[in-house]
């Protein structure tokens, strides 16, 4: 791969080229060391207990039970697919609760900026590496925001679900592959780029421990294209401006 292309590649990853041999990038460590990779498989239903503005950024105090079984200020917890640092946690007459705080660029990327005290959201601890994987690598690093478009209950309990596909994600949500919404690893039944759509089946037990229990049309979800499919997608573009240069 020439020079040019293999900045492209690292452009799309958000790495320094010079680390593309590196695949650590797929786990990364926050300010403390410990590893904040997921898995997509929601551990707890947590409930937002308050919002209060810090500036443009906000802090989200949640309420949670097994999330918190092991808590450490620094650690990082999925929030519906966003990946915050804990920085305060305790417990009172109200539960158990952790607070965390949220940027600007977070609220404007991503659903935490629409949230309301009482609000369910997905929960998730960060594993290490070498842990046991049960869906697939998420960062918790969210692409953006998508909306459902259609909500189809089948008799078995399941829900067919039909998502906006943006543009800048065409590439890497594709059939059978995975994606993740609010933090949930899930396969994607289908794609419509016709109708710039696709679409999830939703077994019953998911949708009674996840917010996607909760969703109806018109309601915004987190979504994180699957990092595998992210790292094809940069190839393939590090690969056209190559064969463009050599053309020109």
């Amino acid at each position: 791969m020439g020079e040019d292309a293999e900045q492209v590649f690292a452009d799309s990853l958000g790495l320094p080229a010079g680390e593309l041999c590196d695949l650590s990038f797929l786990v990364g460590n926050n300010q403390e060391g410990r590893n904040r990779m997921f898995t997509g498989i929601v551990e707890e239903l947590g409930m937002v207990r308050s919002v209060v503005s810090q500036g443009a950024g906000c802090r989200l105090t949640v309420n949670a039970e097994l999330v918190l079984s092991e808590v450490k200020l620094g650690d990082s917890i999925s929030v519906s697919g966003c990946c915050l640092t804990v920085v305060d946690f305790g417990a009172d007459e109200k539960g158990s609760w952790f607070a965390a705080d949220a940027v600007p660029e977070t609220l404007d990327r991503t659903i935490l900026g629409q949230l309301s005290v009482e609000d369910l959201v997905n929960l998730e601890r960060s594993m290490p590496a070498n842990g046991r994987f049960g869906g697939h690598v998420v960062q918790g690093h969210v692409d953006g925001v998508i909306q459902l478009k259609k909500v189809q209950s089948l008799d078995d309990g399941s829900q067919r679900l039909t998502f906006h596909l943006p543009e800048m994600l065409a590439g890497q949500i594709v059939e059978k592959g995975s994606v993740a919404l609010d933090g949930i690893s899930l396969t994607v039944a289908s794609v419509n780029h016709d109708e710039a759509s696709f679409d999830i089946a939703v077994v019953p037990h998911t949708l009674a421990v996840t917010t996607l229990g909760h969703k109806v049309r018109g309601d915004s979800v987190n979504v994180e294209a699957d990092v595998f499919a992210r790292y094809v997608a940069g190839l393939l573009k590090a690969k056209f401006v190559q064969e463009n240069k050599e053309q020109a």
